[in-house]
């Protein structure tokens, strides 16, 4: 089962659905009918819940209703840092920063679940995330970012070593938008993180913003 798993996250046409969808900070009631005319476009592949400060009783109920969106759309529901509760609801997995705890622990209780680890810029944090049997590895952040502004930069040298020396698909973070995504693409980015370009465009909606990424 744990083959079949990492066969799917290999397995995804990045040209098809690149995207690592993101949620945005804070979650409203308009926020489940712009999910669903989002993922309906079809070139999402993951949906990252990361919401800070929120008590678990509401977290719960905001998950239930993405849950039942994503199953729709059959994108993977990723749950931000926390993999006790990634496991409890059954997502499909859980995203780990550096200080989020022991990837040993989080791999073993995710058992055949997806575990993705922030590596930054670091060929040595890549290297460790894969000892750890990690899914997948994300670097960034690559442009100046809305979500983290203070966030460590990352370069495109990352990327063209990881496409020689990482067997695991990548994801790339950090301001990216449809002016430059496809530099990352062409770099070895498996799949582009995105968030701000998605849910707080002053230009676009959310269903025309996601149009963008091809």
């Amino acid at each position: 089962m744990v083959c079949r798993l990492r066969k799917s996250v290999s397995g995804l046409n990045p040209l098809k659905k690149l995207v690592y969808l993101i949620s945005p900070n804070k979650i409203d009631n308009k926020f489940y009918l712009n999910l669903d005319k989002v993922l309906s476009h079809k070139n999402v592949s993951f949906f990252q819940l990361r919401l800070k400060k929120i008590k678990n009783n509401n977290l719960l109920k905001i998950i239930n209703k993405i849950k039942k969106i994503t199953s729709k759309h059959k994108v993977k529901l990723i749950i931000n840092d926390n993999f006790i509760l990634a496991s409890r609801i059954k997502a499909d997995g859980c995203h780990m920063g550096q200080q989020d705890g022991s990837f040993e622990i989080a791999r073993n209780k995710l058992k055949n679940k997806i575990l993705g680890i922030t590596c930054h810029n670091s060929k040595k944090l890549a290297q460790d995330a894969i000892r750890n049997k990690a899914d997948y590895v994300a670097f960034g952040s690559f442009f100046k970012s809305k979500l983290k502004p203070k966030a460590i930069k990352a370069n495109l040298n990352i990327l063209r070593w990881a496409k020689k020396n990482i067997k695991k698909p990548v994801v790339v973070i950090g301001g990216i938008n449809n002016l430059n995504y496809k530099k990352l693409i062409n770099n070895g980015a498996k799949y582009i993180a995105i968030s701000s370009f998605i849910w707080d465009n002053p230009k676009l909606k959310p269903e025309i913003a996601i149009r963008k990424f091809k």
